[in-house]
């Protein structure tokens, strides 16, 4: 079965010694696409390096909230920044009559579980990175942790034209109610396989087939059975195989049907 990872960060150093053996790897074990997003200027640029690469890979461009600077004025030139790499992209793609690479703004989005005392700046970034991805028409992949009121707060203020993606998703059933009001995706991750997640069954009966992407958030949380090793994406079929089982589907459903959502919403049919 094909499969579609829509999301891991392949700039990450715990692929250095592998990188371009492992991608191979990946595609031939039937990930035939999937994303390396970033989350700073140089995973972005790294990442948009890979999808020119490589034909079966992809990236999104933004500044997560775990690295954002101090000030509004220093947000902005990094939010620049991205736009400029957004614009290269977009004339390039023109110019050489090829797809475009950068397909969303993210990982953009809160985290106040890591940082509590720039709160305010964290809404700033995530408020203008949306505004980015309007003027681009271009869907985001958010990250949120321990910040549902406030992120539901924005999305609902600012609702994105192209929409996008909860990227490992919260297992929050209002979050997750919120967001598919609004016509986002939610997508499960590694921890949708941990046996102690709570609420994971749940939500992943709530989330209609049709909103749903599959992801490894690579070379993080690793699934079932693989937890605690380093991850990739080749591990998407575990997190596929959890869904299939929770909804009583084949897992070659689950795998069509995230992969046809994946290009839906990141417009790569």
């Amino acid at each position: 079965m094909e499969m579609f990872d829509s999301h891991a960060h392949y700039d990450d150093e715990k692929f250095d010694e592998d990188r371009n053996e492992l991608i191979q790897q990946i595609y031939d074990a039937g990930v035939t696409k999937f994303m390396s997003a970033g989350y700073d200027l140089m995973s972005s640029k790294m990442g948009l390096k890979l999808a020119s690469d490589y034909d079966f890979i992809y990236t999104t461009s933004g500044i997560s909230p775990n690295d954002i600077e101090d000030s509004e004025e220093k947000i902005a030139e990094q939010i620049k920044s991205i736009e400029e790499l957004v614009v290269n992209e977009i004339k390039n793609s023109k110019k050489e009559n090829r797809r475009q690479k950068i397909v969303g703004i993210g990982e953009i989005g809160l985290d106040y579980h890591w940082n509590t005392e720039n709160k305010e700046l964290q809404k700033f970034a995530f408020e203008e990175q949306i505004k980015l991805a309007d003027k681009y028409e271009l869907p985001i992949v958010i990250h949120t942790r321990e910040a549902v009121d406030d992120t539901v707060s924005i999305i609902r203020k600012h609702t994105p034209v192209k929409r996008g993606v909860f990227h490992c998703c919260p297992f929050n059933r209002e979050l997750v109610k919120q967001a598919l009001s609004l016509g986002f995706y939610i997508s499960f991750a590694g921890p949708t396989t941990f046996k102690n997640s709570k609420n994971a069954e749940e939500i992943v009966n709530m989330v209609p087939l049709d909103k749903m992407l599959v992801e490894t958030d690579s070379p993080y949380l690793a699934p079932e059975p693989k937890r605690g090793t380093r991850n990739d994406s080749r591990n998407v079929k575990y997190i596929i195989e959890k869904i299939a089982e929770v909804r009583h589907l084949k897992p070659e459903e689950v795998a069509r049907t995230t992969y046809e959502n994946a290009e839906k919403i990141f417009n790569h049919y």
